[in-house]
């Protein structure tokens, strides 16, 4: 799924700017200074220790933890991070006698993901479901109890293989190295990205698996049920589960919601349009991808036109990436062809960098734009994923704070690859599997590309 875009850094300056006049003023003056300028300060002050620093004036709304990324430069975690207190030593004032060695500890089984629930919050926000105005014909439904993962393959040819578990898996939080400026990209070893194929690779024939349960009268909590079962067959971690406490092992975003759709037991109708987003973490790294699915026989005319402006100018933006172009005009690629065909993108959710992290810098914006993302280069891991309405680019937040909708209930649309920058040009690596991917109308029908999209560059998707 994509994240919010952070704040532009300009802004870090201009309040640190205003936050060193205040003091000065102060010290200078504190006869002349009046009190009402001490809250304004204070404010301030609060916003630059916070965790989400300028996020939490700048950024939108909560739409979902789940993609958030921290802000790319943050005082509290760059100037006031606190250090781990030494273990051993030698003797000095105040330090106490070193401890008599302890035995070694069993080691501990890996976590398991369990999600915290609050009986009064649930209780509130199921109140808040309830009296929300909807945008769309789409509600809520009833979601099953969190599936487990275990410890372990427990069936097929894998079965026995230990499973990798995400740093998050146990309690939510994941506990990334403290984000770089945004500029700066890591570039990915050989041995990283033969992982990174596999990943994609996994993540590719899970989302096939899911798409293939996409039919009339199939629940969305079905196709989860299919989606988890197929990352665990494969030896893989379904990565949203339990990522900043989302309950599910995949989004389905069904008509008008954009993004972060949780399943549930409503059943897919006739004419429905989902999109179905699918991440696994295998052995320490990640694969994001996404496809539309079209459910039964009946499509109306715009709601086509939409699947195919969406793929088109994804794939316009897939063709423009090569080493030595600048990550922000990727936004504009897609702008153009979007608003050419009549329609918006939206600007709240991006694409975002990946490997062992699930979401980290680049951040891909899906419009125009000036923000200093950096230099695409190979060996850089990214993806794009570009969601378009057939109105308005607005979006609302329902109040189980992960599903996405537009704010006048018009559909969307959206696709994702995983794609790693060659020397010549990029390769996907959650690509379609040719003789076993499906083809759908808008890759047959695609005045960009006709057939599968395998990239631009020399290297196969699934080479070593």
């Amino acid at each position: 799924g994509g994240r919010p875009p952070p704040p532009p850094p300009f802004l870090l300056f201009f309040v640190r700017a205003t936050v060193l006049l205040l003091c000065c003023s102060m010290r200078s003056r504190p006869a002349s200074v009046s009190m009402s300028s001490v809250p304004s300060l204070l404010v301030v002050l609060c916003l630059l220790a916070s965790p989400r620093g300028l996020g939490a004036l700048v950024a939108p709304p909560r739409a979902a933890s789940f993609v958030r990324a921290p802000p790319p430069f943050s005082r509290s975690t760059m100037l006031f991070k606190k250090k781990k207190a030494s273990g051993g030593g030698g003797g000095g004032f105040g330090s106490k006698a070193a401890a008599p060695p302890k035995a070694a500890a069993k080691p501990k089984p890996k976590p398991k993901p369990k999600i915290k629930e609050n009986g009064l919050a649930e209780m509130m926000r199921a109140a808040k479901m309830s009296t929300f105005r909807y945008t769309g014909g789409i509600r809520p439904g009833k979601q099953s109890p969190t599936r487990e993962v275990p410890e372990t393959v427990q069936e097929g040819a894998l079965a026995g293989k230990a499973i990798a578990f995400p740093t998050y898996a146990a309690d939510g939080k994941p506990k990334n190295p403290p984000a770089a400026l945004p500029w700066v990209i890591e570039v990915k070893t050989p041995e990283e990205i033969v992982l990174m194929r596999a990943a994609g690779r996994a993540a590719r024939q899970v989302l096939d698996a899911a798409g293939r349960c996409v039919q009339v009268g199939v629940t969305t909590d079905e196709i989860d049920a299919v989606a988890h079962r197929e990352a665990l067959v494969r030896g893989c971690y379904p990565s949203p589960l339990n990522y900043h406490g989302f309950p599910k092992s995949c989004c389905t975003s069904v008509n008008e919601i954009i993004c972060h759709g949780i399943p549930d037991d409503r059943p897919l109708q006739d004419g429905d349009i989902v999109n179905v987003d699918i991440t696994v973490y295998l052995d320490g790294y990640h694969g994001d991808c996404s496809e539309m699915f079209v459910v039964g026989e009946t499509l109306d005319p715009v709601h086509r036109r939409l699947i195919q402006a969406t793929y088109d100018c994804w794939v316009e933006s897939l063709n423009f990436v090569r080493p030595g172009r600048a990550y922000k005009d990727i936004g504009g690629v897609i702008e153009d062809r979007v608003v050419r065909d009549g329609f918006t993108s939206v600007k709240n959710f991006c694409g975002h960098g990946i490997g062992s992290v699930f979401h980290t810098s680049p951040n891909i914006l899906h419009f125009k734009n000036n923000e200093p993302n950096g230099v695409m280069a190979p060996g850089h891991t990214f993806t794009i994923e570009p969601m378009i309405c057939e109105r308005g680019a607005r979006s609302v937040t329902w109040p189980d704070a992960w599903t996405a909708a537009t704010v006048d209930g018009g559909r969307t649309a959206q696709f994702e690859h995983t794609l790693l920058v060659t020397e010549d040009g990029v390769v996907p690596l959650t690509g379609k599997i040719p003789g076993e991917s499906p083809v759908q109308f808008w890759e047959e029908e695609s005045d960009v590309h006709q057939g599968l999209w395998l990239g631009t560059g020399a290297q196969a998707p699934w080479s070593s």
